[in-house]
């Protein structure tokens, strides 16, 4: 499936909601980057479909940041519609009658799974959470970057959480996208 926004913008939203109505953008980049791995490891693919990087703050989901910095005019409106521009270093909600409930683009297990991450890591902060990243037992994709950024494989979160046979996974992964993608087009 192609890149979805309104997807993206309900994720950060859940945390948003569980954080109190805004939160700051390095913890929810990082919470949203680790609600994937934990849905890869879980289910064998990620809750986002889009490119990942090691950056020195972390590893990030590259498009969901580009949208929570307002880089994609074109999904503004929508993004707009569910998380308000970025204020300084937090987001907020758009929309004071969103609930749990509403995130509508989410199923029940990735809701579940945003569930798990936020009890497990959402009591720390941004800098606590970027530290956390950078050791390698809990986040051994992550490679320091050097100032730049590199980037993280589907393979190589794969092999990180454990699953058998990345590889072959990550490549089916990649096919079912692409056809998907393709009934999309039709």
């Amino acid at each position: 499936m192609p890149y979805n926004p309104v997807r993206a913008a309900h994720v950060i939203a859940f945390f948003a909601l569980r954080e109190g109505g805004s939160i700051n953008v390095l913890k929810a980049i990082k919470l949203v980057y680790l609600a994937d791995r934990e849905s890869i490891r879980l289910r064998g693919h990620p809750i986002l479909d889009e490119p990942r990087y090691s950056l020195p703050h972390g590893p990030v989901n590259s498009v969901t940041l580009d949208h929570l910095n307002g880089a994609y005019r074109e999904n503004q409106e929508t993004w707009q519609s569910i998380l308000d521009a970025r204020a300084g270093n937090n987001v907020g909600l758009s929309d004071c009658e969103l609930s749990e409930a509403t995130l509508d683009s989410l199923s029940e297990r990735e809701i579940s799974i945003l569930d798990e991450v936020w009890q497990r890591l959402g009591h720390m902060d941004r800098f606590e959470l970027a530290e956390w990243t950078h050791v390698p037992e809990n986040v051994p994709e992550w490679q320091d970057p050097n100032g730049s950024r590199r980037p993280i494989s589907l393979e190589r979160m794969m092999a990180a959480v454990g699953l058998d046979q990345p590889i072959e996974r990550a490549r089916e992964h990649n096919s079912l996208k692409n056809a998907q993608s393709l009934l999309a087009s039709l």
